[in-house]
Order: structure tokens, then sequence, then C-alpha cells
């Protein structure tokens, strides 16, 4: 939960990423580059939804404003409107092939949006993403992003709060307890899922969402690209069916494996 601010309010912005909804089964386009949502729908990573949570709940305790960003196409407008109708303030698409874009590019074209806004006035306290990509794993966006902007980064947080012009992020340890990392603002972090539960938008919020300008930016330069050679999909794991008996003869041996599974006393 973020915590009220002692000084003025904090602008926060909150990266998020348009995702096939990996809902059932997965499969990969013909290059092996991608996961083929050609039949699915969109949405962005749970990481993603708790980071735009505490973007928010950051800028209502501060008395701030939270601005949501994407890099992809025009059909990414569908989850800024959504960020908007949980409470961001504003939004900015980067518009632009995200499939072409490796985690230095899209890094590179966050740190310009960020750069090219403070030369405007307006400068964020806090950068905040998800811990990683769900379509291709990428964890490396939030610690490129902190290197090009040379502020402060925590990964893995699954709650802030920001006291004066700290922010102290707390994050799940190895070994199952807590890790408090307190660091001066500006600041990067990126989230993780499980610390916050992520709001719905409601009706009013949605109708207000339609009215709010998107800041529209086209990149500078050609993205390098991810590198990447391939995604795999692990191999299907084969189901075993074991023949405990036909009829009462059964019995004895649906028992014993009840007993086993500490179904029966």
């Amino acid at each position: 939960m973020a915590n009220p601010s002692t000084g003025s309010g904090r602008r926060v912005l909150v990266c998020i990423k348009r995702v096939p909804d990996l809902g059932g089964e997965i499969s990969l386009t013909a290059d092996g580059m991608s996961v083929d949502d050609s039949n699915l729908g969109h949405t962005v990573s749970p990481h993603e939804e708790a980071a735009v949570e505490l973007a928010i709940q950051t800028a209502k305790d501060t008395g701030g404003e939270a601005t949501v960003l994407t890099l992809g196409s025009s059909d990414a407008v569908e989850q800024l409107r959504n960020a908007l109708a949980l409470g961001c303030t504003g939004a900015v698409l980067v518009e632009a092939d995200a499939s072409a874009y490796g985690p230095a590019d899209v890094a590179a074209a966050i740190a310009d949006v960020v750069r090219e806004h403070e030369r405007a006035g307006t400068t964020y306290d806090l950068v905040l993403l998800g811990n990683d990509a769900s379509d291709t794993g990428d964890f490396q966006v939030g610690i490129r992003l902190s290197y090009l902007l040379d502020r402060p980064v925590v990964a893995g947080v699954s709650t802030l709060g920001v006291s004066g012009d700290r922010v102290t992020a707390r994050g799940q340890s190895p070994d199952g307890g807590t890790e408090i990392y307190e660091v001066p603002l500006p600041a990067v972090l990126t989230v993780m899922e499980g610390g916050v539960e992520p709001r719905y938008p409601s009706i009013p919020g949605r109708m207000k969402a339609k009215k709010i300008k998107i800041e529209e930016i086209a990149p500078s330069g050609e993205p390098a690209g991810s590198g990447r050679v391939r995604l795999t999909l692990p191999p299907a794991q084969p189901s075993q069916v074991t023949v405990l008996g036909e009829g009462p003869e059964a019995a004895g041996a649906v028992v014993d494996l009840l007993e086993k599974l500490g179904v029966t006393r």
C-alpha cells in the first residue's frame, strides 16, 4: 500500500504491454518468434496490473498524477483506455511494431519519452513496470531503463510507500522473507503481482476514459531487435491412467488410494 507523501504530489509513469490472453493452449507463430495470438484476446500481464494499481494508489495518496505508457500498435489503445478507466489521468502511445523491439529498444523508447516530458516541464518521480513480459519472458526493460535514466532501481517489488523524497519498496526474498529497500526519488521499480489487489474499471470510469486524449509519439531511430533465436514450448506432459479394478473388487484399492492421498482418517 502506498503511504501519504510528506512532500508535493508525485508523478508516476507506469509502463504496460499489450499481450495475448493466455488462458488456454499456447501455440507459436510459424517462425517461432512469438505467441500466435490470431485467435486470442488481449490484456496486460498480472505484474503490470499490479503496477497500474500501485501507480494509481501512489498518485492518489500523494495528491499527484499517474500516466500510463505503452509501445505498440494502435490496437494497444484498448489497454491504455482500460488503465485510464481505473484511475490513470494521462496516457502515451509510442506507436510501433512491438515485435521488432527488443528489451534494449523498449527501454530506450521509454527513456526518450521521460526525457522529452522533462524538457516540457513534467518530471516523473517514479517509473513502474511489470517485472517481466508474460508473452516473451523478458526481465530486462526496467534494469536497462534505470541505467539510461541514471536512476536507482529495485526489482521484484510487491508494495511501495513514498515519504518525502524517498520511496520504500518491499518484495519477497528467495527464502520467503521480506526484503525492504529505501531509495531516493526519482527511481525505477519493477513490480510483481500479489502485493496489491488490482481494481476493476467502473462504468463512470470507462466513460471518462473515452474523453481523455492519448498522446501519440513516433519512436526515434530503428530498433535493433531482441536477438532472440526462437521460442520453444515445453513438451506436453503425458497423462497416466491407473485402473484400480472393476466393480466391487476395486473398493479395497480405492480405499488404499484415498488413505495415501490423506483423504480418509
